[in-house]
């Protein structure tokens, strides 16, 4: 499991309020979720994937569909999300150049445009309301 590789990262993740941790077999995934609805994913890709893809740790996150485009052309470890829809989500390199800060930002910002999809119910059961 990739997030036994990744601790803080782990830690980051489920430290967002009502954020869950499952592990999707078929995909080989650690998938985080709030509600229901997964905002990012701890994986390692395999070897008969595309190359760019192929044999890296990978956080994938959801994103903006501008942002997603940015971050892109600035970070060449930042790449249209792996097996997820390319403008909504991105996948990012582990073992690359992209900073820490970047990273951590990346899994708040995801949590929170899923988080803002909930319901209102729902998002204040998240919060004990």
């Amino acid at each position: 499991m990739t997030f036994e590789r990744y601790p803080e990262l782990d830690t980051l993740l489920l430290a967002n309020p009502g954020a869950v941790r499952d592990y999707k077999p078929e995909w080989g995934w650690d998938r985080y979720m709030v509600g229901g609805k997964m905002f990012a994913a701890l994986l390692t890709t395999a070897d008969d994937c595309a190359p760019e893809y192929q044999n890296h740790p990978m956080l994938t996150v959801k994103v903006a569909p501008e942002e997603g485009n940015f971050l892109q052309r600035q970070y060449p470890d930042i790449l249209p999300g792996y097996y997820m829809n390319k403008q909504h989500w991105i996948s990012v390199r582990l073992d690359g150049a992209v900073p820490q800060e970047e990273v951590v930002r990346l899994c708040k910002s995801g949590y929170a445009l899923i988080f803002a999809k909930l319901t209102k119910k729902m998002q204040k059961e998240i919060f004990g309301e």
